[in-house]
């Protein structure tokens, strides 16, 4: 039985292709059809987005919580306007327990900054960044309810933001454990003293852009 052998020459063999010397292969990197700049743009304008809607109502920032702050989402804390004025509430559930079924003091040292976070940022709204850079809690009592915020700036806060400069502000943080008997005072059971730095985001960009350059 005879085989049959079909050999192929050098002439029919398929040639690998190759771009002349010292020329780039003509392939273009992932997005360079997107414009400069571009995508920092719709970074920005996604960013206000969600800050407004942070601060718009306490549905939305626990939805933002969820994502971005998980800690203040599982404690439950939130705002409410008692009278003429804001506070915090950190309800007592047993995230927030401790061995002997009081609140703990983690919980109540952390929840400080988040309370005075979220009120300055509801103030400044969401071109402002607040960042906390000096936190002294003061313990006085066990709390063994859910507890109340509130807040107390030193500085005349809208005063401070018609400047439009960054600036240091101290909250004063009254923190009470509500009772449930009617007609019975809520029980002070730690002070809290709070310095916050706020910066337009402005400021901050442009500082990031500098260090680029």
């Amino acid at each position: 039985m005879s085989t049959i052998r079909a050999e192929i020459t050098d002439a029919q063999r398929p040639q690998p292709t190759t771009e002349p010397e010292g020329q780039a292969p003509n392939v273009l990197p992932i997005g360079a059809h997107i414009p400069p700049g571009l995508l920092s743009r719709w970074y920005d304008k996604f960013e206000q987005f969600v800050s407004r809607l942070s601060v718009r109502d306490n549905f939305w920032h626990r939805i933002c919580s969820l994502i971005w702050l998980p800690y203040a989402f599982f404690s439950g804390i939130k705002m409410k306007a008692i009278n003429t004025s804001t506070a915090a509430i950190l309800p007592f559930r047993r995230f927030n327990r401790n061995w002997y079924r009081a609140m703990a003091g983690g919980a109540l040292l952390a929840n400080s900054e988040i309370a005075g976070g979220m009120y300055l940022f509801g103030i400044c709204g969401g071109d402002y960044t607040v960042v906390c850079k000096h936190l002294e809690y003061t313990f006085l009592r066990p709390c063994f309810g859910p507890a109340l915020y509130k807040m107390t700036p030193r500085e005349n806060v809208q005063q401070l933001l018609v400047a439009g400069q960054e600036f240091n502000i101290t909250l004063d943080l009254e923190i009470l454990q509500q009772v449930a008997t009617p007609g019975e005072r809520d029980k002070r059971v730690g002070r809290c003293e709070a310095t916050f730095h706020v910066t337009p985001k402005s400021q901050v960009k442009a500082r990031q852009a500098r260090r680029k350059n």
